[in-house]
């Protein structure tokens, strides 16, 4: 399998070196590593192109691009890549050295996923609500909305996938990556590797934080469309809806009061 690594960059000179070691240091290297730099006004460019001279064994390629959001990155990303296989990684983040070679080894034993994510930053998870959760679960469209279990830099999907699904919602800049997972989640076969793989964030809190996910009322109106759109998609039914929509807005109080008050 011909793994294509994409890296949407946009002001990351302080986090990109540690993402880029990251890559270079798997113990089974990718195919090729796609950086997009979303119109950087900082020096990121010039550091990864140093990177690049420096590590001339590693096939990286540079996309430099006018800034329209992470989505837009991510697409030109996936639409210039040569593998069979799409892994994503966002520039403030990184992979333990055995990432690659635990979802290849996942994959080649079973060749049925389309789509493997792993988690994160220590995370084990047993359960999640009524879904026990094995070392390797199929998870449905149903329980994504329930619980967002695919991050970003977790995942590695087919890039066959883009023919049906097609790509990022390039209008939505909030929760986008959740509205594009679960389409794929409705059609493929998707499956959580119950390993924590990546570091996300410096090992932050997953919300509350600077950042593409910090803005947690615009991540919730984002959420809101998403839910929306899973309806639209017939993944939920109308009761279904009003369940996951009050579910929704009683995490994000929940998030409000704990990022005001206890930290």
């Amino acid at each position: 399998m011909k793994i294509s690594v994409v890296i949407p960059m946009y002001n990351s000179s302080k986090t990109i070196l540690k993402t880029l070691n990251s890559v270079k240091n798997q113990t089974v290297l990718p195919f090729e590593v796609i950086i997009v730099n979303d119109g950087s006004t900082d020096n990121s460019l010039a550091i990864i192109e140093n990177f690049v001279n420096e590590n001339t064994f590693l096939n990286i390629s540079i996309i430099d691009k006018k800034n329209g959001g992470v989505s837009t990155a991510r697409n030109a990303g996936i639409k210039a890549s040569k593998g069979n296989w799409i892994a994503l990684l966002d520039s403030d983040d990184e992979w333990l050295s055995n990432k690659l070679q635990r979802q290849t080894e996942i994959l080649s034993q079973n060749p049925q996923i389309d789509f493997l994510g792993t988690n994160r930053n220590g995370e084990y998870f047993s359960s999640i609500l009524w879904k026990k959760l094995d070392l390797l679960t199929k998870i449905s469209p149903k329980l994504l909305l329930v619980k967002f279990i695919f991050v970003v830099p977790t995942v590695i999907f087919r890039k066959s996938i883009t023919d049906t699904i097609g790509f990022f919602d390039e209008s939505q800049r909030y929760a986008e990556e959740g509205n594009y997972f679960i389409r794929i989640v409705q059609k493929y076969n998707c499956y959580l590797l119950n390993e924590s793989l990546v570091l996300t964030g410096g090992g932050k809190a997953h919300f509350g934080h600077s950042g593409l996910s910090g803005n947690m009322k615009e991540m919730e109106k984002g959420e809101l469309k998403n839910i929306r759109d899973s309806l639209a998609l017939e993944i939920i039914n109308i009761f279904e809806y009003l369940l996951l929509v009050v579910f929704s807005i009683l995490k994000y109080f929940r998030r409000v009061i704990v990022v005001k008050f206890f930290r």
